[in-house]
């Protein structure tokens, strides 16, 4: 009888002990310790920052460990650009190791025109001058303001000083040479790399492509990020760029017939490299021009092969930039995928309608407020045009709109 107390003691203790907390040295706990990361908390997916909080909001948090984030370029390419530069200064800031791919800019000019970063004190400077703004400008329109706006939290926030994930970057200022030589970068650069290649024909119209995703593979097998190897410092996430890719540069014809030669090329790419970063340390962000992608079957398949899509809708250039709608904006963003990730649904937050603006030094992504069909500030000439815009943004209210020239709150 003492051998069997001492034995049900002995399966007791041990029982107790697989539920100790583990160290960060040991088992799965090493992820959680990486720099310039976090786990979610609602899918304990490893997440880093875009580089604008107010889209790591609307994403579920940030962006995921291993997924790839698409962009879909406004018809300019200025405002998909930013974003593109805020994923990698954020790279810089925290630390992470870069790769860079341009079809018409040099990688090392693209590094030297990130924004610089703004600290506590900028940031608290901020702070003080928007309060001022808005509190003026709330006194001025506390009266027009529609009744059904009065409760909606705003979607942009400000940063605290003790938070440590996501960083504001002053877009009127560039970042210190200083920052960026601490970290490891690599670039992959389209003209020079189709001197090996002078022959597209003879690469199957896919030369860049495959020459693009042999730099990957080899710097992720290489330097360890897919585990294979131990690196030789701490842990590191890998941050790949790919800027206006499936451009006319790339030798692709995607963008200039609607029956291009090798209708494959650009999903065969993604489908390789989804591969990659399912396998390492590592995320990927590419904007791609999908305006000038005249076979919309190519573009679908392009949007189930990637795990984050973001479309920005510019004003410049069309009849919105003048709508006093969008007075206060300069264009739509359309959240159109969200990776499910550990669940049966996607992690979207509770906003539709989302409008971004280029403030004075800051990029925001803002849930977007319409104006009051009664304002005095609008004119009788421009409430038609309110309205039909309305019925477009308002997809609730738009089966009850149909018909009508004005929506019925």
């Amino acid at each position: 009888m003492a051998a069997l107390a001492t034995g049900g003691l002995a399966r007791s203790e041990r029982a107790t002990t697989s539920f100790q907390r583990k160290g960060p040295d040991g088992g799965v706990g090493r992820l959680a310790v990486l720099p310039g990361t976090r786990p979610s908390v609602r899918h304990g997916q490893l997440l880093l920052s875009s580089g604008l909080p107010s889209l790591d909001y609307v994403l579920g948090g940030g962006l995921a460990v291993g997924t790839l984030l698409l962009i879909e370029e406004d018809v300019y390419g200025v405002y998909s650009n930013l974003l593109f530069k805020h994923f990698l200064a954020e790279g810089i800031i925290c630390g992470h190791n870069l790769f860079v791919a341009s079809d018409k800019e040099e990688p090392a000019d693209i590094l030297k025109e990130l924004p610089s970063p703004l600290w506590n004190t900028s940031i608290n400077e901020m702070e003080e001058e928007a309060t001022a703004m808005v509190s003026k400008q709330d006194a001025q329109e506390s009266m027009r303001i529609a009744w059904r706006y009065q409760n909606v939290p705003k979607l942009e926030v400000t940063q605290t000083a003790s938070s440590k994930f996501g960083h504001y970057f002053d877009l009127s200022k560039t970042m210190a040479p200083e920052l960026i030589q601490n970290i490891k970068w690599d670039g992959f650069f389209l003209l020079k790399e189709a001197a090996f290649c002078p022959d597209i024909k003879s690469c199957n119209t896919a030369c860049g492509y495959t020459r693009l995703l042999h730099s990957i593979q080899k710097i992720i097998y290489q330097q360890g990020y897919d585990g294979s190897i131990p690196q030789k410092k701490q842990r590191n996430i890998l941050r790949i760029g790919i800027q206006s890719l499936g451009s006319v540069l790339w030798g692709d014809d995607i963008c200039c017939t609607e029956n291009p030669q090798n209708i494959h090329s650009l999903t065969k790419f993604l489908y390789a490299l989804r591969g990659l970063l399912r396998t390492s340390l590592s995320a990927c962000i590419i904007t791609i021009p999908a305006h000038l992608i005249q076979n919309k079957a190519i573009m679908e398949r392009v949007t189930n092969l990637s795990d984050t899509v973001v479309g920005l809708e510019s004003f410049i250039g069309s009849e919105r930039e003048t709508n006093p709608l969008y007075k206060d904006y300069h264009g739509l963003i359309h959240i159109r995928q969200i990776p499910r990730l550990n669940s049966l649904i996607c992690d979207v937050s509770d906003t539709k309608d989302l409008a971004f603006r280029l403030k004075r030094k800051l990029f925001v992504i803002e849930r977007l407020h319409l104006p009051p069909d009664l304002s005095d500030t609008v004119s009788r000439t421009s409430k038609q045009d309110l309205a039909e815009s309305a019925k477009l943004l308002s997809s609730g209210c738009s089966a009850m709109a149909i018909g009508k020239k004005h929506l019925d709150f």
